[in-house]
């Protein structure tokens, strides 16, 4: 007679063998055979009525352990960075397990809601019971959208807020979350999408009226990822954090620092000074002191604080609001450097002689003390022969002075020659309820000039030291135009009448020599922008390839740490490279400086799609009412589907859609950039002066339409009678194809 197994015995094969649990498998897996398979049977129906085994099918499962081999859904990291798990299926009585996930060097990245195949062992530690390795990943986070809720007489639809995503969603009455008719939502799709029909999703959150005002960045923040709320243990840390005091550091409450920012500043993170060199070896020199918030010192590596302000990577600023990368308690308070109240700093001392050239400097840790927070207005005024009760005092001992070396780093700055873009900034003014009450352009002061060079000089200072001392850090990288978007500038310079000479190594003077031929003409802002758009993007790399924008090679940011958690990395370097404590950068830090790098230049990336997408639905609130209206503007963009115009008045980017240019076809050459009307002729490309009527405004998505009235003051032409088409077609064809003749002709002789 075969022996029967136990009990226990039977548990254990059906936990380690989660795919073979069929009566059939566990008979042959312990030889039993014939009649001995009765009292298999009973064994199983006893376990089954003990609550130890739950029969699905033709197989058995013990439902409180889960099976060496599970689906798993990967939760968020928690405070200590740790990736936990959900059981997908988890049939116990007792408390869900918890499933600790233990990811290896060579295991790609997992998010929130990854669903994963893991090998699970069981562990008896305080805070998990199992501990997880990845066999592969079997699914990716849910797609997640954020729309309009329509609804319906069986659950609803959704209407994407997004420009770029013309499908709608079908939710199920089940899945609607008690959502209201024209309610903003976000949700995610409900399994996969079918061949046919819309596709399916669930609501996970009602974000409120979607017309509201102050609903737009509350939008972009939603839709970007951006996190905007922090977790309870940060603000904990951040609550508990003290002012600090004069230990350890070199008092700089005597220097006559102050801040100048914008009048709306929200914080305060570097302050500056600066006077006459009384060095006799350096007649006409400067000394220029810059203090910056010293964060580090509240914001430690490794804490929770510290992971979050990693995982932000910046903060994000909107119209009506900020996403700050710190509590308000540090970014409001303790590192703002705020007048009259003493604050931890890490300062610069650099000393320049007549033309503005750096000649030394040395950092400290110390404590200052701000004596006045200015806005760039009110000191321009004051330079300007206008001060007012607060600037009247400070402006022979402290802004003259400052002015004084900026005029000479002026110098410095014009034989370096970095690129020299003019390009207006827009400033949306919004009144109490976030209504747009105008649209402005910001004016560019020498104020802002100032701060800008010092900012900079500071930065060059930091990335000098630290290469000095050898010290990993994290460099701001700005490669030069690729060979490509070089081409496609020179052909726009040409075709406006401007050179832009090949045979030699690009430098920024060569564009700047650009732009000042452009400056002041009706081409200027085409231009510009053509250059803007012919740079890389620059980013964060713990290697140094120059920043070929400013024109320097050695450069890292240094002076925003409130706001950049790049500056953050920079100031526990310089900490660590000085000696001046315990709260300089770690060696698992410097181990991850790659994966920081990479991580922060996505965040920033992510926050300026973000505040770029505020900016066009403001546009189009304020534009809503002026629908109808005709605007003078300039084609700044070219696509198969139709032109892009920059509107003069606003700066906002309007589409002419093809359909809406009459019953021809319109030819798209994407190498010449532009679109030539099959019947007409007519041709549209970048630069053109143009007048439209705004047809279409939509605040929700920020898209504005518009109908083309004139090409440079020439009015759209009639549409060609049948009997000419064809014949005007022919010769169209015949220009086409000449042309690109050409081009290639002029390509090989280059």
């Amino acid at each position: 007679m075969t022996r029967i197994p136990t009990k226990e015995e039977i548990l254990d094969w059906i936990s380690a063998n989660p795919t073979l649990t069929s009566k059939r498998d566990i008979a042959k897996a312990f030889g039993i055979k014939g009649s001995d398979r009765i009292d298999l049977k009973r064994l199983l129906k006893e376990l089954e009525a003990e609550g130890h085994l739950e029969k699905r099918k033709r197989s058995y499962s013990d439902p409180d352990r889960l099976p060496p081999v599970s689906v798993l859904q990967v939760k968020a990291p928690d405070d200590n960075g740790d990736l936990f798990a959900k059981p997908m299926e988890w049939h116990g009585e007792g408390v869900e397990p918890v499933v600790l996930v233990i990811p290896r060097a060579s295991d790609p990245a997992l998010g929130a809601g990854d669903r994963i195949l893991a090998r699970l062992t069981v562990v008896h530690e305080e805070d998990h019971n199992y501990e997880a390795r990845l066999i592969r990943r079997i699914g990716a986070n849910p797609k997640r959208i954020l729309g309009v809720f329509r609804k319906r007489s069986e659950g609803g639809r959704i209407v994407p807020i997004d420009k770029s995503a013309g499908t709608e969603w079908t939710v199920d009455e089940a899945a609607v979350l008690g959502a209201k008719d024209g309610e903003l939502v976000e949700a995610e799709q409900a399994g996969p999408k079918g061949r046919m029909g819309l596709p399916k999703a669930r609501i996970v959150e009602r974000l409120g009226d979607p017309s509201a005002p102050k609903a737009v960045s509350l939008i972009a923040i939603h839709q970007h990822g951006i996190p905007d709320d922090f977790p309870d243990k940060v603000i904990a840390e951040a609550d508990a954090a003290k002012p600090m005091g004069l230990s350890g550091r070199e008092d700089l409450r005597d220097l006559p620092l102050l801040t100048i920012d914008p009048s709306d500043a929200r914080d305060h993170d570097d302050a500056c000074y600066a006077h006459a060199d009384d060095d006799p070896k350096n007649p006409g020199g400067h000394i220029v002191w810059v203090a910056i918030a010293d964060v580090a010192a509240y914001v430690r590596p490794g804490s929770a604080l510290d992971r979050e302000a990693r995982k932000r990577g910046n903060s994000s600023y909107f119209p009506d609001r900020v996403v700050p990368m710190l509590p308000d308690r540090l970014s409001g308070d303790l590192c703002s450097l705020h007048e009259g109240v003493p604050r931890a700093c890490l300062a610069v001392r650099m000393q320049l002689d007549a033309d503005g050239n750096k000649l030394s400097h040395r950092f400290v840790r110390g404590l200052m003390r701000s004596v006045a927070s200015l806005h760039y207005a009110e000191v321009q005024d004051a330079i300007d022969g206008n001060p007012n009760d607060r600037t009247g005092p400070l402006l022979d001992p402290i802004l003259k002075p400052l002015y004084a070396a900026y005029g000479a780093l002026k110098k410095a700055r014009e034989e370096r020659q970095p690129l020299d873009l003019d390009l207006p900034e827009r400033k949306i003014v919004l009144d109490d309820d976030g209504t747009v009450q105008s649209v402005n352009f910001r004016d560019r002061l020498d104020a802002h000039r100032l701060i800008e060079e010092f900012m900079v000089l500071a930065n060059v200072a930091a990335a000098e030291t630290l290469r000095a001392k050898k010290s990993p850090l994290l460099f701001r990288v700005h490669e030069e135009p690729s060979p490509e978007k070089l081409e496609s500038l020179r052909e726009t310079a040409q075709a406006a009448g401007y050179n832009l000479a090949k045979g030699q190594v690009l430098q920024t003077r060569h564009l700047n020599t650009l732009l000042r031929a452009a400056a002041g003409t009706d081409d200027a802002e085409l231009i510009n922008l053509s250059t803007l758009r012919s740079m890389a993007q620059a980013y964060y790399s713990p290697e140094n390839f120059g920043h070929f924008g400013l024109a320097l090679r050695n450069y890292a940011h240094f002076t925003s740490p409130i706001r950049r958690y790049a500056d953050l990395i920079v100031h526990r370097a310089l900490i660590k490279a000085h000696g001046w404590g315990d709260d300089g950068l770690q060696v698992d830090e410097i181990d991850r400086l790659e994966d920081t790098a990479t991580h922060i230049s996505d965040t920033e990336r992510r926050s300026m799609m973000a505040e770029r997408d505020t900016t066009d639905r403001y546009l189009a609130a304020y534009l809503s009412e002026r629908v109808g209206n005709e605007f003078s503007g300039r084609i700044s963009g070219m696509a198969r589907f139709g032109a892009f115009v920059k509107m003069d008045e606003t700066g906002a980017d309007g589409l002419v859609p093809v359909r809406s240019l009459g019953r021809e076809f319109f030819h798209f050459d994407r190498e010449a950039g532009t679109l030539m009307g099959s019947d007409t002729g007519m041709i549209l490309s970048i630069g053109q002066r143009v007048t439209v009527r705004l047809a279409q405004a939509t605040p929700v998505t920020g898209g504005l339409e518009l109908e083309l009235l004139s090409v440079e003051d020439k009015a759209m032409p009639k549409p060609v009678s049948p009997a000419g088409r064809t014949q005007r077609r022919k010769a169209i064809k015949g220009k086409r194809k000449r042309d690109k003749i050409k081009r290639k002709v002029e390509r090989k002789r280059r």
